[in-house]
């Protein structure tokens, strides 16, 4: 049986903090996809008044389709509209691109609405792993790192550094150029799992740019990056906030 799993990540727009809160598991062969609530829901209720999706109202319970579901199928570009090649080369993907591979790399950030998807990452036998993500906050950094990030190369390297007293998450994974120039930030919801690799395997882990696409694209589809890393004890999205309400 071949398995995949999204979770939906949702930000507080007032305070900005993140917080996963969904999980969707898709058995591929048989075309079934079933979505319940994690942990992350529940503290983001009791810290800043998160409300449950209207197509999923009842956190207690798991819900199943053999379609995607419309929150996460809304969010994929049709494969008929005249700019869906661009779009998925874009991110880095074949044109032959699934829609639960597309939801992986593009998030299925919206406008009119405070999600984003993102896959659960798998750790192979040795331990090691590899992750792709848009780098985030970048519009918030100095002019001097954003021109920087106009000028960022295809496979160039990158630093990836803890910063223990961000003012806005405390703990936070911040990208910077081999020159120093610190151009934005790994997404928050991934952060535990990120730092632990870099804690446990400090030699063990790197980071480059897979493509920058230009400055008319999407905001938040500026920078496709990619970290590889490695895990000896960690097992990645353990933490409580990801843990199923029901199991």
């Amino acid at each position: 049986m071949s398995t995949k799993t999204l979770y939906l990540a949702w930000q507080d727009r007032r305070e900005k903090g993140w917080f996963p809160v969904g999980r969707l598991d898709i058995d591929v062969d048989s075309s079934d996809y079933c979505f319940g609530y994690i942990r992350g829901a529940k503290r983001a209720i009791e810290e800043v008044g998160f409300a449950p999706l209207l197509e999923f109202p009842n956190l207690c319970e798991k819900y199943r389709s053999s379609d995607l579901f419309p929150i996460f199928k809304n969010r994929v570009m049709s494969s008929k509209r005249p700019d869906f090649i661009d779009y998925v080369r874009s991110l880095d993907l074949p044109v032959t691109a699934d829609p639960i591979q597309i939801l992986s790399v593009s998030g299925g950030r919206r406008v009119t609405d405070s999600y984003e998807i993102f896959p659960k990452i798998d750790k192979a036998p040795d331990g090691s792993f590899t992750c792709r993500f848009f780098l985030h906050g970048w519009r918030y950094i100095n002019s001097a790192a954003q021109n920087r990030i106009g000028s960022l190369k295809q496979d160039e390297n990158l630093y990836v550094t803890l910063e223990l007293t961000n003012p806005a998450t405390g703990l936070a994974v911040q990208i910077q150029t081999e020159n120093y120039h610190m151009i934005g930030w790994a997404p928050r919801y991934l952060v535990h799992d990120l730092a632990s690799a870099m804690a446990e395997s400090p030699t063990k882990y790197e980071a480059h740019v897979v493509r920058v696409n230009p400055q008319g694209a999407p905001i938040n589809n500026r920078v496709l990056i990619e970290m590889n890393g490695c895990w000896n004890r960690h097992e990645p999205m353990s933490g409580d906030d990801f843990k199923p309400i029901v199991f």
